[in-house]
Formats: C-alpha cells, sequence, structure tokens
C-alpha cells in the first residue's frame, strides 16, 4: 500500500506573514479586508495549523473532513478551541452531521434537503450556507441554480440560519471564473443573502472584484497541503 504524505511542519511566523500577503492581495484587488473574512482552510494539516491560523488572528478555520476534523481537534487547547469558529467546507456525507454537531460553527456545504433535515436534527438552529455549483463539477457538489431557492426556503422552515451561500470557481480562463462568481453574486442579491463565500489562494483577486464577502485560503497560508492517499485517513 503506497504511504500518505508526510504533514508539513507548520511555521506560525510564516503563517502569519501569509496571513498579511492574502489581506494585501484583498486591497489590490479593490476589497476591504475588514469586511472579507478570511476562512484558514486548515483541513490536511495537523493541529498546529490551528494553533497557528489563531496566532495570525485568522479565527475562522475551514475544514473538509470529519474523522480527521475530530482527532485534531480534540488535541487542541481548550483556549485555542474557544477563539476558533469551524466552517465545515467540504462534501459532506449526511451520516457525519451527527459526529460534527456541537463542533461546526457554519456548515457551508449544504447542497440538498437530506442535510437540511439532519442539521436540524441534529444541531437545531444551525447557521448554514448553500453552496451553489457554478462549475458543472459533480464531484465538488452544489445545488443547481434553479433548485436552490426551495432548499433555503425549506432550510428557513427547519428553522436553520441561512447566512449565504458558497461555491467553487470552474476549472477554466479568468472570463470563465469572473462569469461563475457573478452568478453567485446575482443570486445572493436576489435571494437577500448577506454572505457570498468565493474566492480560493489561485482565483482571490477575481472573487473579490466579484463582490466575495468571504474567501478559503488554505495554499497562500500554509504551502501545498500533503495528499489524502489511504483508506485510513478518509471518513
Amino acid at each position: 500500500m503506497m504511504r500518505a504524505q508526510a504533514k508539513p511542519v507548520i511555521d506560525p511566523d510564516a503563517v502569519v506573514r501569509g496571513a498579511e500577503r492574502v489581506r494585501q492581495r484583498i486591497v489590490d484587488a479593490g476589497g476591504d479586508p475588514s469586511r472579507t473574512d478570511i476562512v484558514a482552510v486548515t483541513k490536511g494539516f495537523d493541529a498546529p495549523a490551528l494553533e497557528a491560523a489563531a496566532t495570525a488572528g485568522l479565527l475562522m478555520i475551514g475544514e473538509n473532513y470529519a474523522q480527521e476534523l475530530r482527532a485534531k481537534w480534540d488535541q487542541l487547547h481548550p483556549e485555542v478551541r474557544d477563539r476558533l469558529d469551524v466552517h465545515f467546507i467540504g462534501r459532506l456525507q449526511s451520516n457525519k452531521v451527527r459526529q460534527l454537531a456541537g463542533l461546526v460553527d457554519l456548515w457551508q456545504s449544504v447542497d440538498r434537503m437530506q442535510l437540511v433535515q439532519e442539521i436540524s436534527r441534529h444541531s437545531p438552529g444551525a447557521a448554514i450556507m448553500v453552496q451553489l455549483d457554478v462549475s458543472g463539477a459533480s464531484t465538488q457538489g452544489g445545488c443547481g441554480l434553479d433548485d436552490a431557492p426551495d432548499l433555503i426556503d425549506r432550510a428557513r422552515g427547519a428553522g436553520l440560519e441561512v447566512r449565504g451561500c458558497m461555491a467553487i470557481g470552474p476549472q477554466g480562463s479568468p472570463d470563465d471564473i469572473e462569469a461563475a462568481f457573478a452568478e453567485v453574486i446575482r443570486f445572493a442579491d436576489r435571494h437577500g443573502l448577506e454572505h457570498r463565500c468565493i474566492g480560493m489562494s489561485a482565483d482571490l483577486e477575481l472573487a473579490v472584484r466579484a463582490g466575495s464577502t468571504m474567501v478559503r485560503i488554505g495554499t497562500a497560508l500554509f504551502g501545498e497541503r500533503p495528499s489524502r492517499i489511504t483508506a485510513s485517513q478518509g471518513d
């Protein structure tokens, strides 16, 4: 069996510098760092990455994998845990909701009614975002733009707080990415959604110019993410 790639050593000072560079990129793109939240994507990294994010003033962390998140969360000092808000940003299996209830502060990747039902059952009144599919990549998840309004209504009817929408930009030219992000912003405007979580390390500037209020940044803060190869690392 192939071995998983070794986890990199996290340098907290390097993360601080990375956060400064990301904030400057937001400014250079015409945005306001005080109005553009940075979600530090710590998925794939060990607990020191979460500690480094907190040191850098990045108090929103993004995670994808239930088992991995639970394991490293338990390694953190309670004072660090108290400072951080956990955003679940990956494709979510409905049977993992119960495992994460009480730990996740914002469920970003809600894209179907089954998740709404599970979250409302195990985490009543929870804050969510509806993930929109603007890339056509089925492996990334996301709800179609035509179906999303009904999902929002049903989530609100189930007592959940719909804070905004999230989307992953398509692979393609800057024009393709800009067009996809513009769709997200128009959708959010039509449905009165405050937060628009678009943009990652590679397309940050395009997202900020489109009107992003929240970006998900991993590589620009922590470097390349180790591969998840072995089944033992999966959920």
